[in-house]
């Protein structure tokens, strides 16, 4: 039942302890979690990697995604919809923040901020006092790069292949403090690790002070060795930012397994987090050194809230990082990187080696999850992109730069075999 309707059945004195309630329930409370809770629980036999080609058991988590039937969307890396549980209760929790305006934000907003933040640095299994709630990677990571130390002459490390935003406001350091960015292109195939770690450790001097790096490139999928690049650079006096925008909620991984210094991500892509959640997390020794993008006022040494000051924001969408969480966790990170890289694989493996078809991501199944990048030669990605919407209703970016031309192509755990296979039946018949 729509929660405003029931609430407008309700006593006076039965609203105020509704509302007074709702605010600390998740989905955990609703009826959708029980459904999903059995779901999985009669399909627990099953391991993530056989449960992950079960069509009928992701044929139900698809029906909690309100899709539009004009097209096949398998551009979900940009930014995913909630599925309807969520986003049910993002509204209700707009409401609620609506209904109480100043009284709630002079109040509960911090503490209820930092049961999200929490909640999510339980989730990248780290420190609370180490992350902080953003708006998304760009704010996470441009924080670091325009608050880092420098002086002038000193070196920065990146790829070719890392995202836009981020490149740029490295040029702009260059620019106003006089730093050295030095850029390298990422192996599409190394044969293994260490030759993507070789690859970085050529770029640093004496003079390098800051190395980032993608965990996965967004353009081709690639996933890169975080932890053996974070040691390599370490030995040398290097710190580490580690992009994570497409990582999070993607693939299980561990933040104090992978000992970077930084880490940034956006919450609205992998975990559906509404529109404006993103995390970055800072080791404990680094929060000091970094100027906050926004003046906050003095704070204890060590207070990461430092590097927090964003002024007022969208408070319902922190709110539902909890529930965006729970949906998370009921479904399970191994299920769901096991089912997303069965996708890719689904659709890849269908296309390799057909003449004409260029794939932009690398062999090894292991080195991507649910995002790959296919092109056809001779073929702008810009009219590839365009023609697969216009004469196959299937929905896609093209990407043509960094030595990466072609579209690419993430599926998100709604997506079905069905419509990879008209994915598939569109690049034979385009080529």
């Amino acid at each position: 039942m729509n929660s405003l309707i029931f609430l407008l059945n309700l006593p006076s004195m039965d609203k105020r302890t509704f509302l007074k309630n709702l605010i600390g329930t998740t989905l955990a409370a609703t009826p959708f979690y029980n459904e999903i809770g059995q779901l999985v629980e009669l399909n627990d036999k099953f391991s993530a990697e056989e449960l992950a080609q079960n069509e009928d058991f992701w044929g139900k988590i698809r029906k909690d995604y309100l899709l539009k039937p004009d097209y096949i969307n398998l551009e979900n890396g940009y930014y995913c919809m909630m599925p309807q549980p969520t986003l049910e209760r993002y509204l209700e929790r707009i409401r609620y923040i609506n209904l109480h305006a100043s009284y709630y934000m002079r109040t509960d907003q911090w503490r209820n901020k930092a049961k999200s933040a929490a909640a999510l640095a339980q989730l990248a299994k780290c420190n609370n006092d180490e992350l902080i709630i953003t708006r998304n990677t760009t704010e996470s990571l441009d924080t670091i790069i325009q608050g880092f130390p420098w002086k002038r002459g000193d070196e920065a490390v990146m790829a070719n292949q890392d995202y836009g935003a981020m490149l740029n406001m490295f040029k702009q350091v260059e620019a106003r403090q006089g730093i050295v960015l030095k850029a390298i292109d990422v192996p599409m195939n190394p044969s293994r690790d260490e030759v993507i770690v070789e690859a970085y450790r050529k770029a640093i001097t004496p003079k390098t002070r800051l190395l980032m790096v993608c965990h996965m490139i967004n353009i081709t999928g690639h996933i890169l060795p975080i932890r053996k690049i974070c040691d390599m650079a370490h030995s040398l006096g290097v710190e580490v930012m580690v992009d994570g925008a497409h990582a999070f909620g993607h693939i299980d991984f561990d933040m104090k397994e992978l000992d970077c210094d930084y880490y940034g991500t956006s919450l609205h892509k992998w975990m559906s987090v509404p529109l404006g959640a993103g995390f970055l997390y800072v080791k404990k020794d680094k929060i000091d050194k970094i100027w906050p993008l926004m003046a906050e006022g003095k704070t204890e040494p060590g207070d990461i809230k430092r590097l927090n000051h964003i002024g007022t924001h969208p408070v319902a969408t922190d709110l539902t990082i909890l529930d965006a969480i729970d949906y998370h966790n009921m479904i399970g990170i191994a299920r769901k990187e096991a089912r997303l890289r069965y996708l890719k694989s689904y659709w890849v493996e269908k296309v390799r080696g057909i003449e004409n078809i260029v794939l932009n991501t690398p062999q090894d199944k292991d080195r991507s999850c649910a995002i790959a990048n296919v092109g056809i030669k001779q073929m702008k990605p810009s009219d590839m992109a365009k023609s697969l919407m216009q004469n196959y209703n299937i929905w896609t970016v093209a990407i043509d730069g960094a030595g990466v031309h072609g579209c690419r192509i993430t599926p998100n755990v709604y997506t079905t075999t069905q419509e990879l296979d008209r994915f598939v039946e569109a690049l034979k018949d385009m080529v």
